[in-house]
């Protein structure tokens, strides 16, 4: 399905954007992984046949050109973008200082559209796409996660209105949001491993279908919204969350 086909995942070190990046390089991809973990990028790439590592922080000035100049320069192109690198932080309204806004606005939001930016004429020439790892918290609000929501509703508007203006060129751009899955998401935010565990028992009670997802469910329909199949879809921001945006916060 993707043979031959350029495809750039952004945060493929782990989570989400590493089972992307294994399951387009299973479909016979040629996978640009950026992350700034160098040794997990090196046994991703293990994983996939043809593979460039970009370690960078995608929150630097620089790190959309150099994404970009990797998979032209290696590969000529660039027909997929997926925008998986995310960070996640507590805080209320009362609560959440400036530093913590504007580092999840930083990675969740700025990184994304420098690298949309920088990409686009690149997947313009390819008619390509772009999936951006969103949350349900973009489509529904949760108390303590101010930041990180704001930030996520932030990518999901960017999504319709990278849609919007890159459609007439052939480009189309989705995101997937995705409720609870077992990532290290959480754990990287500081919190311990007895809260995670206890965190995820939780999930079986606030995700309708009584559990938290797995990082490869998210990354088939990261690959749907990439293909051809989807060829008729743009703009939309898909819950993947076993049910978790239907319910009221608890």
């Amino acid at each position: 399905m993707f043979s031959n086909k350029v495809v750039v995942v952004t945060g493929a070190s782990s989570g989400i954007g590493r089972a992307a990046a294994l399951a387009f390089g299973r479909e016979h991809a040629r996978v640009v992984t950026v992350g700034r973990d160098a040794e997990a990028l090196g046994q991703v790439a293990a994983g996939i046949s043809e593979c460039q590592i970009v370690r960078v922080d995608v929150t630097l000035e620089e790190a959309a050109a150099r994404i970009v100049k990797a998979a032209v320069d290696g590969f000529g192109g660039i027909d997929v973008l997926v925008n998986a690198a995310g960070v996640i932080g507590s805080g209320g309204v009362e609560t959440t200082g400036d530093e913590l806004w504007d580092r999840m606005f930083a990675i969740n939001v700025r990184a994304p559209f420098r690298l949309m930016r920088e990409a686009a004429p690149h997947l313009v020439a390819r008619r390509g796409a772009i999936v951006n790892v969103s949350s349900v918290t973009g489509l529904r609000a949760f108390p303590g996660l101010a930041a990180y929501c704001a930030s996520k509703a932030a990518v999901d508007q960017l999504t319709r209105c990278a849609a919007l203006d890159l459609a007439g060129k052939g480009v189309r751009v989705n995101a997937v949001n995705p409720g609870v899955v077992v990532t290290n998401l959480h754990r990287r935010s500081g919190m311990a491993e007895d809260q995670y565990a206890k965190f995820l028992e939780r999930s079986k009670e606030t995700h309708p279908l009584g559990r938290a997802g797995q990082p490869e469910e998210i990354a088939q329909l990261v690959l749907f919204l990439a293909s051809e199949r989807a060829g008729w879809i743009t703009g939309e921001t898909i819950a993947i969350d076993g049910g978790r945006h239907l319910t009221c916060a608890r």
